[in-house]
């Protein structure tokens, strides 16, 4: 039996973070920014938003600081930390821990068609994960 796009399941659950950092990356490439760039600028924000809602604030959060002026040059990659946030990292912490064949085929789909709506990410982030749980098999 060959699997469909609608019995594709996540590895982990799907969280806001991950609906977060993906619907950044997509909206990033679509003012033309590279896609290696919209990954690390996604899953960098993503950690900075989250680490501020837990309570934690450092000068080591990011390197360029909350409210950088966005006509200043900037580096590639920001960090979070001592760690860079790179196209890499996005790939670890979001793909795979989602598995590559779900983000292609269901979950960049789904933000994607939420953003051609209109859709803003507060408005989708707890509804568009409702039906994916994780899959029972181990890999």
């Amino acid at each position: 039996m060959t699997e469909t796009k609608s019995d594709l399941l996540p590895e982990m659950a799907i969280r806001r973070f991950d609906v977060f950092a993906e619907y950044t990356r997509q909206e990033r490439v679509a003012k033309g920014e590279p896609s290696d760039e919209a990954k690390g600028y996604g899953i960098w924000l993503a950690k900075v938003v989250a680490s501020r809602r837990s309570g934690f604030r450092s000068e080591s959060t990011d390197k360029h600081g909350a409210r950088r002026d966005a006509s200043q040059p900037h580096d590639k990659f920001r960090s979070v930390g001592d760690e860079e946030q790179t196209d890499l990292v996005f790939d670890h912490d979001i793909i795979d821990r989602m598995g590559d064949a779900f983000y292609e085929h269901v979950f960049v789909p789904a933000i994607e068609a939420a953003r051609e709506k209109g859709d803003r990410y507060e408005d989708i982030r707890d509804g568009i994960r409702r039906g994916w749980k994780p899959s029972k098999k181990k890999s």
